[in-house]
């Protein structure tokens, strides 16, 4: 056996392996889920999908900037979403070409999950990331590999003089050739489980770190893509990167002990405590959907209970906004205002929803009479 400090040296580089009864379990298990909520979700109907995508993909934005370090602004991220998925929904706002560019990567890795990833659209996705050409107060390359002009890659920690070095990447003048392996694996069909290739296709780009930077938002973008060739969806349900968020301390642990597994074999670069940690995440990220979801499953419920047949359009529109959060109280001119009736009107239809009991007056009381949704 031969021992050397990263994975990317050893001779059976990029050849990987794992414990497959390690894992099954896990796998069978978040299958499962995946399964189970992709067929839920799918009973929705197409307006409450498209509010559940829009949900998950903000938190996904959001949440694979912050495990970098860098926050952004859910308003905008939201409505650049809402704006490129073509969504018309109340209170967007502009945004800037920086969210824009997080966004369009995203929304091009998971809408077109089935086209080829090649190296021009990792370029692309990689100057969409650093629209001014700058990451920080420093001028980085972009839609272009690294050259390592100022030294090695190298992910750190700690205090200048006293850096902890938690890996170095390949060197700059093997990437090419490397990123022709990585691009030709990823397109490739194989007999791999679809959610086992998301796994493998994150560890592999982030150990090649090719770019000078947003190489972990990248390989979380191509994870996400494969995520959605499993799922065989355009729309997103579920979020990784929300779960790597608030696991990020473990993530980057058990990457640093993946990528100085030094122990070479004849057989391959063992991955399994990699994929065992991945499937658990992914497991953990399914759970977590049922509380990241929960206002698009309650109107799911709502609307079940209450046909839109039994619904004026009016009704319809009021009620989605108590469904959604109502600011203040909703009094008769209220909704007159906002469903643009008479104030006569509104009563009638206030009054029509509070006889068939969904809606009550507001015991709090005050100068005008109000309502609430009975409905929790």
């Amino acid at each position: 056996m031969k021992k050397t400090a990263y994975i990317y040296q050893l001779d059976t580089w990029p050849k990987f392996t794992w414990n497959q009864e390690r894992i099954a379990s896990t796998l069978g298990s978040v299958r499962n889920r995946q399964g189970r909520l992709m067929g839920r979700m799918e009973a929705l109907g197409l307006a409450l999908r498209s509010e559940a995508t829009l949900c998950t993909l903000t938190l996904d934005v959001l949440k694979s900037s912050e495990i970098e370090g860098e926050k952004l602004d859910p308003a905008k991220v939201r409505s650049s979403i809402a704006r490129k998925l073509g969504m018309e929904i109340g209170g967007l706002i502009p945004s800037d070409r920086h969210v824009d560019g997080v966004v369009e990567m995203m929304l091009d890795a998971v809408r077109n999950f089935n086209k080829p990833l090649a190296k021009d659209r990792l370029f692309g996705w990689h100057a969409s990331l650093f629209p001014a050409g700058r990451s920080g107060m420093h001028k980085i390359i972009t839609g272009a590999w690294r050259t390592d002009s100022h030294g090695p890659m190298r992910v750190v920690s700690g205090a200048v003089g006293r850096e902890k070095v938690h890996f170095q990447a390949p060197e700059a003048g093997c990437l090419n050739e490397e990123m022709k392996k990585f691009l030709t694996w990823f397109n490739g069909a194989g007999e791999i489980d679809p959610v086992i290739k998301a796994a493998i296709a994150h560890l592999w780009f982030v150990t090649l770190h090719p770019f000078d930077d947003g190489n972990g938002r990248i390989a979380r973008a191509v994870a996400d893509m494969q995520l959605a060739r499993s799922d065989g969806s355009r729309e997103r349900f579920y979020s990784m990167s929300a779960r790597i968020r608030q696991e990020r301390n473990a993530y980057y642990d058990i990457l640093e002990k993946t990528q100085k597994n030094t122990v070479d074999s004849k057989v391959g670069i063992d991955i399994t405590m990699w994929l065992e940690w991945f499937l658990g995440c992914m497991g953990r990220a399914l759970e977590a959907t049922e509380n990241t979801l929960a206002g698009i499953f309650r109107k799911a419920r709502f609307w079940e209970k209450h046909p839109a047949g039994t619904i004026n359009e009016r009704q319809h529109v009021m009620l989605n906004k108590l469904l959604d959060g109502f600011e203040g109280k909703l009094t008769t001119s209220k909704w007159a205002k906002i469903t643009k009736c008479s104030q006569d009107t509104a009563l009638r239809d206030i009054l029509d929803l509070a006889g068939k009991g969904i809606l009550i007056k507001d015991s709090a009381g005050g100068r005008s009479t109000s309502y609430l949704l009975k409905e929790a």
